[in-house]
């Protein structure tokens, strides 16, 4: 299990403080958006555009800072994979590095996919006969089965 322990390159220290900072932005816009909100009330004038470009702003830290909170949680859990770019820890399933943008998932296929497709292919491609000469039923010769022996 030593092979997959944190990398020390200080990504995770770099994740903590992502971590305090957006906290303290999640903080600073929750606090301007009701302060934002109780003026709006008290003066009886709300602009629902300001309020809900305020409130976007919002969700949009907090959502960096629910990611930050998963990566930081799986990768004291060990659940982690590395970017091949810049080393920093992602949580399963990320598409890109929070890091430095690297895309981390690859098109590869399998190769046992690619083979069964290449053969399938070939397959599909011939019609098979059997012993007796006729036609199989992937290859009949029409529409009504004339072919079948």
């Amino acid at each position: 299990m030593a092979s997959r322990s944190l990398p020390a390159n200080g990504s995770v220290a770099k994740l903590r403080a992502r971590q305090r900072e957006l906290a303290q932005r999640v903080a600073e816009l929750t606090w301007d958006l009701g302060g934002l909100t109780y003026e709006m009330a008290i003066r009886d004038h709300y602009r629902l555009d300001v309020l809900a470009r305020r409130a976007a702003e919002l969700q949009e830290a907090d959502a960096q800072l629910g990611e930050v909170q998963r990566l930081l949680a799986s990768s004291e859990a060990g659940v982690h994979g590395q970017c091949s770019s810049c080393g920093a820890v992602h949580s399963r399933g990320a598409a890109y590095c929070w890091q430095c943008g690297a895309p981390l998932l690859s098109e590869a296929r399998p190769e046992a996919l690619s083979a069964a497709a290449s053969g399938a292919a070939a397959a599909s491609g011939a019609a098979a006969v059997n012993s007796a000469g006729a036609v199989n039923a992937a290859g009949a010769n029409d529409a009504f089965g004339a072919g079948r022996g």
